[in-house]
């Protein structure tokens, strides 16, 4: 059998906007809380939050704001963010996610290449000066949450309308643009419609259990998928309620809203986990509300994993792997999935969608337990990059089929498990090495507390292998020839790092990636290669 699997459901897609859905879950829940901005101590009930949404989307409307326009939203973590987005949906504004952390140049290019109409964005937020860049690059729409510009348009939101506006929106409409981080030029606008997100966030809260009864807390950037689809989505279609932890991730402020506002779900990266299990004080932070979470955003460490069902009481913690322009959840695991299958796979497709894994070469499905290329088909694929349409047609060919360079395997009951990406595969003397499978083996040395492997040039074999690691606290030091003694007799010679280099942390974009191009960049001058 050839490696293909389908996602089947008793339970049909939403055929509705984000705005439809979201008054329907208040005409349910309308007293439960929705919303917690711990920072900003303020919280919101779902009648309180959809009044705030209406206000904001009327205001948009008073301000020239039409349907298809491009609205710019760039800050950290904040409950406006969050408003912004409900009320974008409402009116049929196209919300476009600005990076919280890019400079002047990717600002504008974002700006010209979305064709803003409207920017709503934080004055500052750590270094970042974002009305100092907004100015050098003379954009004048824009108003500053926390400032009277923001303020007006609710102001002026009292005063309008919004009767008539659901009716001429439809769920295949665009609602959101999200540039990806590329490694190589600038970034494209990945496109998608209410169908795509509303949908992928109800089933990822289908597929953790969530109800009213639940409390999920995001300590990922809102202005990525995994913050406004999986959790802020998967919470709204369930009735549960958003918990905001602080701006930008803060391991220590994670765990205490956790405690303090009783959360029952915990969202992270892998490195986000790490630097919560490595707090000095972490037997001090009450977790006994945590029953479930999703770690995604990168391939996960197995031993991380196991840490965060035993250490943080997440019985039901899941795995999702996807990418921006699916959505973003293209395969997750699921609560009765035994410990094996959550460490070590990145679950089954999900509900109506497809997936297969494919030789790159021939684009024909290989056999499973063979690695090749992973695809996605259904409901999830973006609608295409924003006015690129041939980057759009490299991504999905003619049968609809994203193609994601992930490279993966498929087994006989469709469980995936990722092991690498196409372009960090390596080659030393022929052989094809997985970095992903070496890390994982590096995880389990007693002094490692994170690691990340790239192909190096050389001479002789063409690439060799490097090892960046992260120590744990009480060790001090780690040599090249002491990872190879650890290895020997485990792991194939080739597969042995011949460098080794420790660092404090790795290069990541602001969702928590490692930037692998970036290490294999310093590595050559690090090296003298």
């Amino acid at each position: 059998m050839v490696s293909y699997a389908s996602g089947v459901s008793e339970l049909p897609l939403l055929g509705e906007t984000i705005g439809a859905n979201l008054e329907r879950t208040v005409a349910r829940f309308g007293g439960r809380e929705a919303l917690v901005d711990v920072a900003a101590g303020r919280r919101w009930t779902y009648a309180e939050f959809d009044a705030d949404v209406d206000r904001l989307a009327r205001g948009l409307l008073a301000r020239g704001i039409e349907k298809g326009d491009r609205v710019g939203i760039w800050a950290p973590n904040c409950a406006e963010w969050v408003i912004t987005q409900y009320a974008t949906a409402k009116i049929g504004a196209i919300m476009v996610n600005v990076n919280p952390a890019y400079r002047t140049h990717e600002l504008k290019y974002v700006v010209e290449q979305s064709g803003l109409s409207l920017l709503v964005s934080a004055v500052s937020f750590k270094t970042s000066d974002y009305r100092a860049m907004i100015d050098e690059i003379g954009f004048g729409a824009t108003v500053y949450i926390g400032e009277p510009s923001f303020q007006a348009l609710f102001v002026e939101g009292d005063k309008s309308g919004i009767s008539g506006r659901a009716e001429a929106l439809a769920f295949d409409d665009p609602i959101n643009i999200q540039y990806t981080s590329g490694t190589t030029g600038f970034p494209k606008g990945a496109t998608l419609s209410h169908h795509n997100i509303l949908n992928n966030g109800y089933f990822v809260g289908e597929l953790i259990n969530y109800t009213e009864h639940d409390r999920v807390c995001l300590p990922v950037p809102l202005y990525h998928c995994f913050g406004m689809v999986m959790g802020n989505l998967a919470a709204t279609s369930h009735g549960a309620c958003v918990v905001l932890p602080a701006p930008g991730f803060d391991p220590a402020a994670t765990l205490a809203a956790v405690g303090a506002e009783r959360v029952t779900s915990l969202y992270g990266v892998p490195t986000m986990f790490i630097a919560e299990l490595g707090l000095p004080d972490f037997e001090s932070y009450d977790l006994s509300s945590l029953r479930t979470g999703i770690m995604a955003g990168s391939p996960c460490p197995v031993e991380v994993m196991k840490r965060v069902v035993a250490e943080m009481n997440m019985n039901e913690v899941a795995i999702c792997y996807g990418m921006t322009e699916t959505s973003p959840v293209s395969t997750m695991t699921r609560p009765d999935d035994n410990l094996a299958r959550r460490t070590e796979t990145v679950g089954r497709v999900m509900p109506h969608l497809e997936s297969k894994v494919i030789d790159p070469d021939s684009g024909r499905p290989v056999p499973h337990g063979e690695p090749g290329e992973l695809c996605t088909r259904g409901y999830s694929v973006m609608l295409g990059y924003w006015d690129q349409p041939q980057a759009t047609a490299e991504a999905i060919d003619a049968a609809r089929w994203m193609h994601t360079g992930d490279l993966a395997t498929m087994d006989e009951e469709g469980y995936v498990n990722i092991v690498g990406r196409i372009k960090d595969l390596v080659i030393r003397g022929g052989e094809n090495v997985y970095p992903r499978e070496v890390e994982e083996f590096l995880y389990t040395h007693p002094d490692i507390a994170d690691v990340q492997v790239i192909g190096v040039p050389d001479p002789k074999y063409g690439e060799e292998l490097m090892a960046w690691v992260v120590l744990r606290p009480e060790a001090t030091t780690l040599t090249a020839d002491d990872v190879r003694a650890f290895c020997a007799g485990k792991l194939s010679h080739f597969k042995v790092p011949r460098y080794v280099h420790v660092v404090d942390g790795f290069p990541m974009t602001v969702t928590g990636k490692v930037r692998k191009v970036e290490m294999r960049e310093k590595a050559v001058g690090i090296l003298g290669l």
